[in-house]
């Protein structure tokens, strides 16, 4: 369990899941904090609109109702009426009375919404006019109505709504009632009131016009927080701090946890409008905000999860391939590769590793085609082996034997090729040897040349003395130049003289060593054969083994010992010669400069 915790798939899992439902979260509380702060500008904004608006609403009303309340105040004929005394005789006084009330009745009926006038004189005489018969309340004076429209000094007194009529005991029908106080324009001293009762509809319908949800509460105050009219009969919580703190001819928004509270002063008359309303009721949206959040937020985070989860083995599955194919590789299966399509970074590293096993592949194959090659030089070299010491004494007795009768060619020929045996006996002191040693072993295999072609062959050997401690491998020279003597100057006329270059330059870090013949050359099909021979290791020359070691043979060690980039290269055309070129590295001077240095 603790290995799955520690495993890339794991951990980008997680990695993508919490970051995912991080920024889940964290949007959707950006987006609620947002909400909510919207929300509540935006009941603010929409608070100060209503107020505005029911502001303008009571502007029109109450102006409507001081003009009509002037029709009165300022009619002369009612004013002379009212002032003039009552006479003895009877028929004036109903003509009076007549005249009074038809001229309340024109004022009536000039407005629908009217359900009462009351006109009462200083001198206890009230004159009525509405849609019933009224009994008038006998005890008006001692009312609080009565007395504010006495001190309103010719102002209108705005009443407010009552539940019924405050003068006429029948009309029980709710009444916005207001009033003025009415003066003798000649004398400028009061001569009574009138009474304005209307239907309380519009007043009621402008306060409705306040609410922000359906529990909200509307007050309109009056002076001293007197209650002008409501839109529930539940008291108002906490009127004398909210009144208080109502700015002249401004909206005020109190937001708390419990409720909304919004109020303002009409500018037009000692009024205050309060509406109160619970957060409950506000809060509906924020409400339905909350759910769908809470229902969104958990469904994107199981998306987050799904997508963490594809995203996560869409990285790791890939890499688990590779592993796969690296543990079989470390048992030594080649065979298998990785097909991937991920990413491309991971469709590269898979691309590197089949690569990788395809190069380690034909490697293995190099070495062991190389061991095996080699094996079997040394085993050609055993071969030539009959008892080597018993083969060395015996061709030393035969050339002091020459010597001492005088056979001084022959038995130069004799120590050459007692010379040549030791060195192609000794494979068990190393592959390798110094390009001196290979020059010396050449020169002795030339001696028995040139002695056997009785100097139809000419050699030149110039290489220079810094490059003859190179180390190349074993039997390097001798076989290219077998094969030069063996197949391009032997065949040619006695007449002909055959001439066997060898020399050596460098370019660019790089040991050119080139044996050169003037000899027949091979064939285009003969050359081509060759060719696929030393760049394909598994094909065969079909010919050119020379002193039991072959051209392929000696090309596989030069590149087993240097790399691909060296080895053997052969040019060739009939009757033009043969090239065989080795190159090899040379030491890097910077390395024996440290050497040296150290």
């Amino acid at each position: 369990m603790l290995r799955r915790f520690q495993s890339i798939q794991y951990r980008l899992f997680v990695l993508f899941l919490l970051s995912m439902s991080g920024i889940v979260l964290a949007v959707s509380l950006l987006f609620y904090n947002r909400t909510t702060v919207q929300f509540h500008d935006k009941v603010s904004e929409l608070a100060r609109k209503n107020v505005s608006q029911t502001a303008g609403l009571f502007e029109l009303l109450l102006g409507s109702y001081n003009s009509l309340s002037k029709s009165i105040s300022n009619n002369m004929d009612l004013v002379r009426l009212l002032t003039t005394d009552s006479s003895d005789l009877p028929a004036v006084n109903y003509i009076n009375e007549r005249t009074i009330t038809n001229i309340l009745g024109a004022i009536y009926y000039s407005r629908e919404d009217l359900i009462g006038i009351h006109v009462i004189t200083d001198t206890g005489k009230v004159y009525n006019y509405g849609n019933y018969m009224n009994v008038i309340d006998t005890h008006y004076e001692h009312t609080e109505w009565y007395k504010e429209i006495r001190k309103s000094a010719g102002k209108i007194a705005w009443l407010g709504v009552y539940p019924h009529s405050v003068i006429d005991q029948v009309e029980t029908r709710p009444v916005f009632a207001f009033g003025r106080q009415l003066y003798d324009l000649d004398e400028h001293k009061p001569i009574g009131i009138v009474l304005f009762e209307a239907e309380p509809r519009s007043v009621l319908s402008a306060l409705h016009n306040l609410r922000l949800g359906t529990n909200s509460q509307v007050y309109l105050l009056g002076h001293e927080n007197r209650i002008v009219s409501a839109t529930s009969s539940d008291p108002p919580p906490d009127l004398q701090n909210l009144e208080q703190q109502v700015p002249e001819e401004d909206v005020i928004v109190n937001r708390s946890n419990e409720r909304v509270v919004i109020a303002s002063k009409l500018p037009f008359a000692d009024w205050s409008v309060i509406s109160v309303t619970p957060s409950e009721d506000l809060n509906v949206e924020l409400v339905q905000n909350q759910r769908y959040l809470f229902i969104v937020a958990p469904i994107l985070i199981i998306v987050s999860a799904l997508i963490a989860s594809i995203v996560s083995r869409g990285i790791s599955l890939p890499l688990k391939r590779v592993i796969r194919e690296m543990k079989r590789v470390e048992t030594g299966n080649f065979r298998h590769t990785v097909n991937t399509k991920s990413y491309e970074e991971i469709n590269q590293l898979a691309t590197s590793f089949n690569h990788m096993v395809r190069r380690i592949a034909e490697l293995i194959e190099l070495v062991r085609i190389s061991s095996v090659s080699e094996k079997n030089a040394e085993l050609h070299a055993l071969q030539t082996q009959v008892n080597p010491h018993f083969l060395y004494n015996t061709l030393d007795m035969i050339y002091w034997m020459l010597d001492e009768k005088g056979q001084d060619q022959l038995g130069e020929v004799v120590l050459s090729l007692s010379h040549m045996f030791r060195y192609s006996s000794h494979w068990e002191e190393g592959a390798d040897v110094s390009l001196r040693e290979e020059v010396e072993q050449v020169g002795h295999y030339l001696t028995i040349i040139q002695t056997r072609l009785e100097g139809r062959v000419s050699v030149d050997i110039s290489i220079d003395e810094r490059w003859m401690d190179i180390r190349l491998p074993k039997m390097t020279l001798q076989p290219l130049i077998e094969n030069a003597v063996k197949h391009g100057l032997e065949p040619l006329h006695a007449d002909t003289g055959g001439k066997l270059l060898v020399r050596a330059e460098e370019y660019g870090g790089v040991l050119s060593l080139h044996i050169i013949d003037n000899g027949a050359g091979m064939e285009y099909e003969r050359w081509e054969v060759v060719q696929v021979a030393l760049a394909e290791p598994g094909k065969q020359a079909g010919s050119g083994q020379a002193g039991g070691i072959g051209l392929q043979n000696l090309n596989l060690r030069l590149r087993h010992m240097f790399g691909e980039e060296y080895g053997l290269r052969i040019s060739s055309a009939p009757g033009a010669g043969t090239t065989a070129t080795v190159s090899v590295p040379l030491p890097q001077k910077e390395e024996k400069h440290e050497y040296s240095d150290s």
